[in-house]
């Protein structure tokens, strides 16, 4: 009973120490965060330009036209491919320079230096880097295309490639980040374990399949799920590189939002619009959540 009531008085401690560490994140969350998602849910319920003092209270009349609005609805189809494409491009080519780096034996910490160089970059130099590179006249692309085809085009202003080159870019930025995260989950394995699995006569590739993988499902789990609200939330790069052109097919929920409430001056709609992508990114996200890791508990 002593051990007992000295173990629950240890929780207990330990839960308020929590509780005090937390309660400043929780005031600020509430302060910056939670506030300001109130305040565009609010505002979407005004017709105003963002000048002006006051906007005119219009009721859900910019949701009814945010549900007929076929502009938003293509954004979100494009972030959708976004999101699908990024998580089967990304995740595989991360763990598998994971996994190369994890086994050599010379060299690794200056490849994953270098490697880790695109995230270093902001997105902004990013997008302009490859803006350059994709020009048809002084591209690197384009010299490249000179030499396979008599008309080279920027793959940029073609709306069937302009998405997919977008894709690429971005998959190059961030599958630095995801290779570190998957080569931390990897050195969190015991060197007694893969030592374990030779001596059953297990080869390389059989313990990375049967035996590391499995044991890394909570972290490829959580890569899945930042990278799946990463996609949802891209907006710089994209802007910089095609501005959600041509005609919209590089057209995201972000930038959509960003030409309404600060180029068209429609602040009320532009609110409409973030308060869409509030909803659809907490949904999309709690749903993944749930599947991935409530189901699996029961």
């Amino acid at each position: 009973m002593k051990r007992q009531d000295l173990a629950s008085r240890r929780r207990r401690a330990v839960n308020r120490v929590s509780i005090a560490f937390l309660l400043p994140t929780c005031f600020f969350l509430v302060l910056f965060i939670f506030r300001s998602i109130i305040y565009t849910f609010d505002i979407s319920t005004l017709d105003w330009n963002g000048v002006t003092a006051e906007g005119t209270f219009i009721g859900m009349e910019n949701w009814k036209v945010l549900l007929q609005d076929t502009k938003f609805w293509s954004a979100v189809k494009n972030n959708v491919i976004m999101v699908i494409s990024c998580i089967v491009i990304q995740m595989p080519i991360a763990m598998l320079l994971a996994f190369l780096i994890d086994g050599l034996l010379h060299g690794a910490k200056l490849i994953k230096a270098a490697y880790f160089l695109p995230l270093l970059m902001s997105s902004v130099a990013i997008g302009f880097l490859f803006r350059q590179l994709f020009e048809v006249k002084y591209g690197l692309a384009g010299v490249i295309m000179r030499i396979f085809m008599d008309k080279p085009f920027n793959l940029l202003s073609s709306g069937s490639t302009a998405l997919a080159a977008v894709i690429i870019v971005i998959s190059w930025q961030y599958v630095p980040f995801y290779m570190l995260y998957y080569y931390a989950g990897i050195t969190t394995i015991s060197t007694d374990i893969y030592e374990a699995a030779v001596i059953d006569g297990s080869t390389r590739t059989q313990y990375i399949f049967k035996v590391a993988i499995p044991m890394m499902s909570d972290t490829i789990k959580s890569a899945v799920i930042m990278c799946m609200v990463g996609s949802l939330k891209y907006f710089d790069l994209i802007y910089v590189m095609t501005e959600g052109g041509p005609s919209g097919k590089t057209e995201l929920m972000a930038t959509y939002m960003y030409k309404n409430a600060f180029t068209s001056m429609k602040m009320g709609y532009g609110s409409t619009i973030a308060s869409a992508m509030f909803i659809i990114i907490t949904v999309i996200s709690l749903l993944t959540f749930k599947t991935m890791y409530w189901k699996g508990e029961d």
